[in-house]
């Protein structure tokens, strides 16, 4: 445990073997939980909101702290995060869920720049320096218990609320069938009725299909 507590940038370890959480500041206890899961030697390393309660500074030296431990152990790391910014910032590639699906998943500057899901889309569109005017989603998220039928995100989506759906001849699909689970591997991927029908359209104008 002393090694995983160094590694995490508590020295020495041995000042926090008998310290309570509340006598340690938040940086200190989010490096404790990351001590705590280096001691199993795990190859991959979940974090769930890792910075979420951190003041700036701090975020920065946690950030900081899982990049040198995913180089120097060979890690993968799963970082579970709504914050775009730190998605840019340390992530190899993304994948953006909705309603406990995965709607979009690429490499990071890929689906950061040019985002194909109308979901993707509005989320970027609120980030301070986007272009453009925001993009507000109207009602509210479904009940995870009761998933609408087509796509799950077509109740709120501004395509199909606008007409685009319905111009590229897929409206009635994004109500009623769903798009599927998207597969693995390197690509890039988006399940999206109207994306799909946008790039097929765009590959038989190209010639490129």
């Amino acid at each position: 445990m002393a090694d995983a507590l160094a590694r995490a940038g508590l020295r020495p370890p041995e000042r926090f073997f008998l310290r309570y959480p509340h006598e340690l500041s938040g940086g200190q206890r989010q490096r404790v939980v990351i001590a705590g899961a280096l001691v199993l030697e795990p190859e991959l390393l979940v974090a769930d909101e890792p910075v979420a309660s951190l003041d700036a500074s701090v975020r920065g030296e946690i950030l900081a702290l899982l990049l040198r431990l995913r180089a120097e152990l060979g890690l993968s790391a799963l970082v579970v995060t709504h914050d775009l910014g730190l998605a840019w910032n340390i992530a190899d590639r993304v994948a953006v869920m909705y309603l406990g699906r995965i709607v979009e998943t690429g490499a990071v500057e890929q689906v950061l720049t040019a985002p194909r899901h109308p979901y993707t889309r509005s989320l970027l569109s609120v980030l301070p320096e986007a272009p453009g005017e925001p993009v507000v989603l109207t009602g509210e998220t479904p009940d995870p218990s009761r998933i609408p039928s087509g796509c799950r995100f077509h109740a709120r989506c501004p395509v199909l609320a606008s007409g685009e759906a319905e111009r590229a001849g897929v409206a009635q699909a994004c109500r009623s069938r769903d798009p599927g689970i998207l597969g693995g591997g390197d690509a890039a991927r988006v399940a999206c009725h109207w994306a799909h029908a946008v790039a097929e359209e765009k590959n038989r104008q190209t010639g490129t299909g």
